[in-house]
C-alpha cells in the first residue's frame, strides 16, 4: 500500500455536539459506508459514526478529545482518503485496482476449472420430443445452466449484485426474495404469453435482426451494470436502470418508487424476460407457435420457465449469501463476470444482425478472376441440385462453411444429433429460415440468386456458418 500523504485539515469540528464532519473520497456503495463506520468506531473516544456515500461525509460523535490524524489514519487504513469527492469517472483509490486484479485472477481460475470439467457442455440427453412435458422441463433445466444463464442469468446477476451491494444490512432471505418473485413472475407470464402465441401464431416471434438488436441492447445494459459493480468508474453511478413508466402504471406500481425495489417490479421484470433472445426460449416459442393450441403453448412455455428456475435461483442465492469484508472483492468478481457475459452477448447480437466481426490474424485473399466452378467436398451435384450436408450437435455446426453456385437449386440437409443445444434452433434472415431442428435429417431448400455471402446461425447467435455464393459462369465464358 502506498505511503499516506499528509493533507490539509478539511475536517469540520463542532465542539458543542462533540461531532466532527469528515469528507471522504472513494466511496461508491453501502458496503463502503459499513467498512468506514467499522474502522472509525475503533478509534478511542468515538462512540457513534454515520457515513453517507451520497453526501461523501462521515459524522463522527466522540467523547473527550480525539486527533484528526487518528481519524484520517482510520479512513486510510480501510482504503479511502480524506477530502471531497468530485465523482470522477475513474477511481483514484489503489485498493480498488488491487481487488480488481485479484478478482480477475480468481475469475480466470474458475473459468478454466469449469471448462476442464465440461460445465459449458451440460446436456440432459438428445431427445426433442417436445410433446412430452418432462422433456420440455429438461430442456429448461439445460437452458437455466447454459444459454439462459449467459443472457437472463447474467442480467439477473448484475442486478442482484447491485441490490446486495447497496443493501449489505439486508438478511440473506431479504436478498433472496426478489429472485423468488422474479422467477414466479417469469413462470406466470410465460404461461400467459405461451398461450397467446399458441393461439395467434407468430405475431410475437421476432426476426433474426430484431433478436440481434435486442441481444446487443441487453448486452450493453449488462456491460454498464458490470462496470458499475467493479467500482472503479464512480461516474457511472449516475446511470440508473428502471422499467418504463407505462409498465409501472399497468402493474399498479407507484412510479415515485421506481428507483426502489418493489415486489411488483421484480414480478414484471421476470415476465419481460419472455422477450429476451435466449436460444432455448426462442426454440420453445417456435414450437408453441407451430402447435396452434392455447393449452399446448401455455404448458410448454410454463414448464420450460419452471425448468430454468433452479439455475436462475442459484444466481440469486449466491449473491444473497455474500456479506461482510468479503463482499467488496466478491462484487468485483461478479462485475467482471457480468462484463464477460455482456461481451459474449453483444458479439452474438452482432452475428444475428449480420455484422461480420473481424478475425485477428486472418489473411484475406482476393482472386484475380471469378471462381469458375465449385470444388467444395461437402457440396455434391445430384440431378441438377446442389446437395449440402451438415451436422448439428451440441457444439454447433460441422462443417459450417460451404461454397455453392449461383442460380442452381440447393438442398440443405442438416442432421441433428443433439437438440438440447441453442444450435438446434437455426436462423437465417437472408433465406427466411427460422426453424427448430428435429433429431435426424432436416431439409431446407433454396436457390441463391446473388453473388453474396449467406449467413446462418443459431437463434442466439452463438454458433454460425456461411454459404459463399459464386458465379459458375463468369462474364465472357460460355
Amino acid at each position: 500500500m502506498p505511503k499516506r500523504k499528509k493533507t490539509k485539515n478539511p475536517i469540520e469540528r463542532t465542539d458543542r455536539n462533540k461531532r466532527k464532519i469528515v469528507p471522504i473520497k472513494g466511496m461508491h456503495c453501502r458496503s463502503c459506508e459499513i467498512l468506514i463506520e467499522d474502522e472509525l468506531l475503533k478509534v478511542a473516544g468515538v462512540n457513534k459514526v454515520n457515513v453517507s456515500e451520497k453526501k461523501g461525509i462521515a459524522e463522527v460523535f466522540y467523547e473527550g478529545e480525539i486527533s484528526d490524524e487518528h481519524i484520517e489514519k482510520a479512513v486510510y487504513d480501510c482504503g479511502y482518503s480524506i477530502g471531497k469527492d468530485s465523482k470522477s469517472w475513474v477511481s483514484k483509490n489503489p485498493v480498488d485496482y488491487e481487488d480488481l486484479i485479484k478478482a480477475g485472477i480468481a475469475l480466470a481460475f474458475v473459468y478454466f476449472i469449469a471448462k476442464g470439467f465440461g460445465f459449458f457442455n451440460i446436456s440432459f440427453g438428445s431427445t426433442n420430443d417436445l410433446t412430452s412435458l418432462s422433456v420440455v422441463f429438461l430442456v429448461g433445466l439445460t437452458a437455466g445452466l447454459s444459454t439462459c444463464m449467459a443472457l437472463v442469468g447474467g442480467l439477473v446477476l448484475g442486478v442482484s449484485a447491485r441490490f446486495s451491494e447497496k443493501h449489505p444490512y439486508a438478511t440473506a432471505l431479504q436478498k433472496f426474495k426478489p429472485h423468488l418473485i422474479f422467477n414466479l413472475g417469469r413462470i406466470f407470464f410465460f404461461v400467459i404469453l405461451g398461450g397467446l402465441i399458441g393461439y395467434f401464431g407468430s405475431f410475437l416471434q421476432l426476426g433474426p435482426s430484431s433478436v440481434g438488436f435486442l441481444t446487443i441492447l441487453v448486452g450493453i445494459v449488462m456491460l454498464v451494470l458490470g462496470l458499475q459493480t467493479i467500482g472503479v468508474f464512480p461516474g457511472l453511478e449516475r446511470i440508473k436502470f428502471t422499467l418504463p413508466k407505462g409498465l409501472y402504471k399497468l402493474a399498479g406500481i407507484d412510479t415515485k418508487k421506481q428507483n426502489e425495489y418493489t415486489n411488483e417490479g421484480s414480478f414484471v421484470l421476470g415476465g419481460l424476460t419472455f422477450f429476451l433472445p435466449c436460444g432455448f426460449t426462442q426454440a420453445m416459442q417456435i414450437y408453441a407457435i407451430s402447435s396452434g393450441s392455447v393449452l399446448t403453448g401455455s404448458l410448454t412455455m410454463g414448464v420450460f420457465a419452471l425448468g430454468t428456475a433452479p439455475g436462475l435461483l442459484g444466481v440469486g442465492g449466491l449473491t444473497a449469501l455474500i456479506k461482510g469484508a468479503f463482499s467488496r472483492p466478491f462484487f468485483k468478481f461478479v462485475g467482471l463476470m457480468v462484463m464477460g457475459l455482456s461481451v459474449f452477448n453483444i458479439s452474438n447480437g452482432l452475428n444475428l444482425a449480420g455484422v461480420a466481426l473481424p478475425v485477428f490474424g486472418a489473411v484475406k485473399t482476393v482472386s484475380a478472376t471469378p471462381t469458375p466452378s465449385v470444388t467444395d467436398p461437402n457440396v455434391t451435384m445430384e440431378n441438377g441440385v446442389q446437395v449440402v450436408r451438415m451436422t448439428q450437435n451440441y457444439n454447433g455446426y460441422f462443417p459450417k462453411t460451404f461454397t455453392i453456385q449461383k442460380g442452381v437449386p440447393v438442398k440443405w440437409v442438416i442432421t441433428s444429433t443433439n437438440s438440447n443445444s441453442c444450435a438446434a434452433s437455426i436462423f437465417s434472415s437472408q433465406l427466411g429460415v427460422n426453424k427448430y431442428l428435429k433429431l435426424g435429417e432436416n431439409v431446407i431448400e433454396f436457390t441463391p440468386t446473388e453473388d453474396d455471402t449467406i449467413r446462418f446461425s443459431c437463434s442466439m447467435g452463438m454458433y454460425s456458418g456461411t454459404f459463399n455464393v459464386v458465379n459458375s459462369n463468369p462474364k465472357g465464358s460460355r
